[in-house]
């Protein structure tokens, strides 16, 4: 069951929800519209090591726009910092987006309950396309959870991705056991 408007609404007044900047403009029926934030990054290395911590490069996104190229993968990051404290988001790529050949997630759709940061975005492109900062990107939708919590995100002691700031993150798989 995915939550409607009138209940999203009500979960932010409740604060079990924050979106940060919040326009209620950008509510839809059962979703609310996120935005890209102007920073973007790229992995410095070719080669990637799952068990190496791979480092990124920032870089803001001009006011005349930022070429994407196939081939390369980008991490972006949402303009919107957002809190869940009772419910599982899903991030989502619009539908217009994906109709320019954006992809803004490879794998990581779902949040967990108790994530508390920016999103940060997979991004591939099926062909060159110029993007900007402060376009929509994506819709998080909430799922109600099913009995209690034992621990939420925000609270794990091995939470990797906890209280993301306003710029893309890098993979933290080096800090699994494996």
């Amino acid at each position: 069951m995915i939550l409607s408007d009138t209940r999203i609404l009500e979960e932010i007044e409740k604060g079990t929800i924050v979106i940060k900047p919040y326009d209620r403009s950008q509510l839809g029926s059962n979703s609310y519209d996120v935005h890209l934030g102007k920073y973007l990054a790229t992995y410095n290395d070719v080669e990637l090591d799952a068990k190496k911590h791979n480092q990124i490069s920032h870089f803001e996104i001009p006011e005349e726009g930022y070429v994407l190229h196939p081939h390369v993968f980008y991490l972006g990051v949402t303009d919107e910092y957002t809190e869940t404290h009772a419910h599982v988001p899903f991030l989502e790529g619009k539908s217009s987006t994906g109709r320019l050949g954006i992809d803004i997630h490879a794998t990581a759709g779902k949040g967990d309950v108790g994530f508390c940061g920016n999103w940060t975005l997979e991004i591939s492109v099926k062909q060159p396309v110029r993007i900007y900062a402060g376009m929509p990107i994506g819709q998080l939708i909430y799922f109600p959870v099913d009995g209690e919590i034992e621990v939420r995100y925000n609270q794990k002691k091995n939470a990797k991705y906890s209280g993301q700031i306003n710029r893309p993150v890098e993979s933290m798989m080096w800090k699994n056991n494996f």
